[in-house]
């Protein structure tokens, strides 16, 4: 069997196989998908009646009620719970929090309580990107679909879960990933539409187009002109657009703050995680004038 290729370390001192570069960027994305995730959960738990805060991501999800609080939120529904904290009323809380999901026709594939229980980073991840692209994104993206030409949401959904009204799983399962790639198609070209007036903005992906930060301050200048000077941006390094485009975002468009700079001036962003921060900007240009002002 042929030796797998080495590729030099960033530091210059050691070599990685292929293997280990794979590993080392899909741990990377996890740190980065972990802190984002935490972070726009929180800015819905906020909203909750009591609010919570997650702190730990794997520790804090296996209790249950904090996905049970998330979805309340994001669905304006009251979900039954069992209100102990030993591990048995914990199982039982995320358990409902899972049928409430699939009742709505929302595939969970390979995600069970007890990978939740466990901590098991790749499934609570893939939990939680779910539920943001069901509940956030493809929400915010239906809202495009006519001006885009993808399927409006009420032509591919499949929301009604009563047993005679479903379609079979398999029927399911495609139109559901039909309309999951229009929301990520429309999210792109809505942030495409943002941006064509700027010359040197260019956004092909949700990955390495938004690794100098120009994109989100276009997105932002294109929203409120009065925030951006975009001449000057040419001239900064990556991080200081990015820093300026998350504080801009943050203090005067009250856009939670999801990534830092770090998160994305790498060579692979996490694409999942530049969405979920993005979706925000067509969250706020969503708003009707007078509610954006009393946010300033």
């Amino acid at each position: 069997m042929a030796a797998s290729p080495v590729l030099p370390t960033e530091d210059g001192e050691g070599f990685l196989g292929i293997d280990d570069l794979h590993f080392s960027l899909q741990a990377e994305q996890e740190d980065t998908q972990k802190k984002t995730f935490t972070c726009w959960i929180n800015s819905q738990l906020a909203k909750h009646t009591p609010p919570s805060v997650v702190s730990d991501l794997f520790a804090d999800i296996k209790k249950g009620h904090v996905l049970l609080d998330l979805l309340e939120v994001l669905s304006g529904q009251q979900l039954p719970r069992d209100k102990g904290s030993n591990t048995f009323q914990c199982r039982i809380n995320i358990e409902r929090a899972l049928t409430f999901l699939r009742n709505r026709s929302i595939k969970l594939i390979n995600i069970h309580v007890t990978d939740i229980i466990d901590g098991n980073p790749s499934i609570i991840l893939g939990l939680i990107w779910t539920i943001i692209l069901h509940f956030h994104i493809e929400k915010l993206a239906q809202t495009l679909s006519c001006n885009y030409n993808q399927p409006s949401l009420d032509d591919v959904s499949v929301v009604d879960s009563s047993p005679a009204s479903s379609p079979p799983a398999k029927k399911c399962s495609k139109v559901q990933a039909r309309w999951q790639m229009s929301a990520r198609k429309a999210l792109l070209l809505w942030a495409q539409e943002q941006c064509a007036t700027y010359e040197s903005v260019n956004v092909t992906d949700s990955k390495s187009s938004w690794r100098n930060g120009m994109a989100f301050l276009a997105i932002i200048h294109a929203l409120r002109p009065d925030l951006i000077d975009m001449k000057s941006v040419k001239h900064r390094s990556n991080k200081d657009n990015l820093r300026e485009a998350f504080r801009i975002a943050e203090q005067e468009l009250k856009i939670p703050r999801l990534l830092e700079p770090e998160d994305v001036d790498v060579v692979d962003p996490d694409e999942k995680s530049i969405m979920t921060y993005v979706a925000q900007f067509l969250q706020y240009s969503k708003m009707p004038l007078g509610l954006e002002r009393r946010l300033r």
